[in-house]
């Protein structure tokens, strides 16, 4: 079980676990942790995440700033990617890519789900995860794909 998921479940069971994780989040992330992200589920290869609709996060035209729902796409990828990865093994997002459906008001939910299983290889690899944002209505408004290259650490001695 990775270190991620350990946590998760250690956090979990207890009153304010939940809040707790997501406040190391924003701590061991600081750009994430700007939008105040809530982890709803993790489960190995799959996350829930959300964070509710404020200020700090809306542009000019009084719905939720583009870049905002990318960051939290992104971490959707991120967590759903590696919570079902062996402690041994590292991503860093090389590519991202979103498309935004409509415009975004209220709270925004992102889902993602990881197919792929753990890796096991030796070489680096490349894996792509779709996240799919949603609004209070259930109603898709951003659809983003994050390019994530992954490889293992070298064993330490």
């Amino acid at each position: 079980m990775s270190a991620l998921m350990q946590s998760w479940h250690r956090m979990d069971r207890f009153p304010f676990g939940r809040f707790f994780f997501n406040r190391i989040i924003a701590l061991r992330i600081p750009y994430t942790g700007s939008i105040r992200p809530r982890v709803v589920s993790l489960e190995p290869g799959k996350a829930m995440v959300e964070f509710s609709d404020r200020r700090a996060v809306r542009n000019h035209l009084h719905s939720i700033h583009a870049i905002a729902l990318m960051n939290l796409a992104e971490f959707s990828t991120g967590l759903a990617m590696m919570s079902g990865q062996p402690a041994n093994v590292r991503a860093i997002l090389v590519g991202l890519s979103i498309e935004y459906l409509k415009k975004a008001r209220g709270t925004m939910r992102a889902s993602c789900l990881d197919e792929l299983g753990p890796f096991h290889g030796s070489k680096r690899e490349e894996r792509r995860l779709t996240s799919e944002i949603t609004n209070e209505e259930g109603e898709v408004v951003a659809r983003a794909e994050a390019k994530w290259l992954m490889d293992q650490r070298e064993a330490y001695t």
